[in-house]
């Protein structure tokens, strides 16, 4: 086994600090996609494929308002990513969606069908759009009316698209679907026993199927029985790649080069 001095150690973690925060300032992109479970566990975006997938369902939600939640995934090369998210609260539905044109500054939606109808609240729950910097919007569903404090928030980076869930065991605490069992944090299959670790298994099992609402404003294929279509070769290299490169710039011993770059892309 090979020590290090403290000094050294010292110095790696600076490194990768240094790393960690230039890899913080880049675009959305160029750093790994996750959908990120009840219990912080990674489902890694690139190996989702391309149909419509069940990311939360909760029959009981508000009082038997009930909650969906189904992303809209899209290959791209070797990768893939949520091209748009609908949310439906009762009987009232909010399709989100993003633009690959960096001058695109409007807000793309659709409520209850219709593009960029009037939009104040769903089923009660204010909804608030807002563009917090040049490239990003971002749209907030505030839960207090039932759930003091919490809320969903949709994040757009140009046609990108981030779901961030805000709740406790009292919100979210019976939910179904890709994000897994929120008391255990385990990944379940539809028979609410079955793990499903392999996330194309995961994704495959959680395609909407035609007994379950249809809440996108138009039908794109595959839809089920069709498979989600898989790409290839899954991959996505830039933060390697942007780790390698701060990391060789900061050591010249290809050892402490590997353990600089492994610090950086655990952290």
């Amino acid at each position: 086994m090979k020590f290090f001095s403290l000094s050294l150690i010292a110095t790696l973690l600076a490194a990768a600090t240094a790393i960690d925060e230039e890899l913080k300032q880049q675009k959305p992109i160029l750093r790994h996609p996750h959908l990120i479970t009840w219990k912080n566990d990674h489902i890694q975006q690139e190996y989702l494929g391309q149909c419509d997938l069940v990311m939360v369902h909760d029959g009981e939600f508000a009082d038997g308002l009930g909650l969906d939640i189904h992303i809209r995934t899209k290959t791209a090369g070797s990768w893939s990513y949520i091209k748009s998210v609908s949310i439906k609260i009762g009987m009232d539905v909010l399709e989100i969606e993003g633009s690959p044109n960096p001058n695109d500054e409007d807000a793309h939606y659709w409520y209850n069908g219709k593009y960029q109808e009037d939009l104040q609240d769903m089923a009660g729950f204010p909804v608030e759009w807002s563009k917090p910097t040049e490239y990003t919007q971002q749209y907030n569903i505030d839960l207090d009316l039932q759930y003091p404090g919490k809320g969903i928030t949709i994040d757009l980076f140009n046609q990108f698209i981030r779901i961030k869930l805000d709740g406790d065991e009292s919100v979210f605490g019976n939910t179904v679907g890709l994000l897994g069992d929120f008391r255990t944090g385990k990944k379940l299959a539809r028979d609410g026993a079955s793990e499903l670790n392999d996330v194309v298994q995961l994704s495959d099992e959680w395609q909407v199927l035609p007994s379950e609402p249809r809440i996108f404003h138009e039908v794109a294929h595959p839809q089920f029985p069709e498979n989600c279509i898989r790409q290839e070769h899954p991959l996505i290299v830039a933060p390697a790649e942007q780790a390698e490169v701060s990391c060789s710039r900061a050591f010249d011993d290809p050892t402490l080069i590997k353990e600089c770059i492994s610090y950086a892309m655990s952290s």
